[in-house]
């Protein structure tokens, strides 16, 4: 009996064997395997110093790679770089310049580059190299960060917008307001910057309105304008062209070019405070917001996402839909994901099988 229960064993471990290897066969080649919501059982991809396994108490920014590859910035912790199958986690210990994390994304030759607290950094995939003040940044605390299609890098700082040029840094000035919103810190902060399809650099200013520049003029927007707000904390092109605007207690404002068309809780967004814009596969407009979690637009009518648990705050402060359609949300609390109606919480001993 024992001898037979012993071949079975064996019998079904080498069919689970090939079972695995088959499985993997039918992956594209040159595609990226992802795992996200199967326990792995790979060696060196727990960390024991995830506090409660989350992956950080506050996901700041959410952004995929062209490999596929994602990275999560946080509030304290640095960013973390997830391939699918294995987590790594880079601070300020492993070279990067600040542990906050305000901004990301990659240049045309892979770098990534890091909106942080205490300047910028770029990751070439084996180390950082830093800038900040010393190197003509106006200011080392980041808000913002973009790479517009001539190859340029625009940081929105706490003392206004440089570029850089790959050699140096270069200080572009946006009009102030007479009389601005009531911002958080000051009129030259910009929370999001824009490039849209006709090479226009938009910019949401902490309390100066927004600001549009061609290249050579800046145009300002402004409540006086139809806006619901001077306090734009986001920026966002939709597949038409369409501007919208997340403000701070304003709701959303849409910009088609002549008009503002404005948004908030009478029309159903959970929360006037709306932080982050992000468009999915099916052109739904979706609103992170503090307080009120997510909000999502179908063009008609909108729809609220929460955490129901109780473990977090319900702001959202970041959204992305990666290239396998798993929606993610950056909440404060942790990462989670909408499958269906329903957010998840997905705590990094599930990403990884610890």
């Amino acid at each position: 009996m024992k001898r037979n229960l012993c071949l079975k064993t064996i019998l079904m471990l080498l069919i689970s064997i090939v079972t695995a290897g088959q499985s993997s066969k039918e992956i594209p080649k040159g595609s990226t395997k992802y795992s996200f919501f199967t326990l792995n059982t790979l060696k060196n991809t727990c960390f024991d110093n995830i506090p409660k396994k989350q992956i950080s108490e506050y996901i700041r920014e959410i952004y995929e790679d062209k490999a596929g590859v994602l990275w999560f910035g946080t509030n304290g912790d640095g960013v973390c770089r997830y391939d699918g199958m294995q987590m790594k986690f880079l601070s300020k210990k492993d070279g990067l310049v600040g542990n906050q994390i305000n901004g990301i994304t990659e240049d045309k030759n892979g770098n990534i580059w890091l909106a942080t607290d205490e300047g910028l950094s770029k990751y070439d995939g084996k180390r950082f190299t830093n800038y900040t003040t010393k190197n003509g940044l106006a200011n080392n605390q980041l808000w913002s960060i973009l790479l517009d299609r001539k190859g340029n890098i625009w940081v929105g700082t706490l003392a206004g917008v440089n570029t850089f040029d790959g050699k140096k840094f270069h200080k572009i000035d946006l009009p102030k307001l007479e009389k601005p919103g009531v911002p958080r810190f000051n009129q030259t902060v910009v929370w999001s910057m824009i490039e849209d399809r006709k090479g226009n650099i938009w910019f949401g200013t902490d309390g100066g309105g927004l600001k549009k520049f061609d290249g050579k003029t800046v145009y300002t927007y402004s409540q006086k304008s139809g806006m619901s707000s001077n306090n734009i904390s986001s920026v966002f092109e939709d597949h038409e062209g369409t501007v919208w605007l997340g403000t701070l207690g304003g709701g959303i404002s849409r910009f088609d070019g002549k008009k503002f068309t404005n948004y908030g809780e009478k029309e159903g967004l959970s929360s006037v405070n709306v932080w982050t814009i992000y468009e999915d596969k099916k052109h739904q407009l979706w609103f992170g917001t503090l307080g009120g979690g997510a909000s999502r637009f179908d063009g008609k009518t909108f729809k609220t996402f929460k955490e129901t648990k109780g473990v977090t705050k319900n702001h959202v402060q970041s959204i992305w839909q990666d290239k396998r359609g798993n929606l993610w949300l950056g909440f404060s609390g942790g990462l989670y994901r909408v499958q269906g109606d329903l957010v998840e919480n997905i705590p990094a001993e599930r990403l990884v099988g610890c």
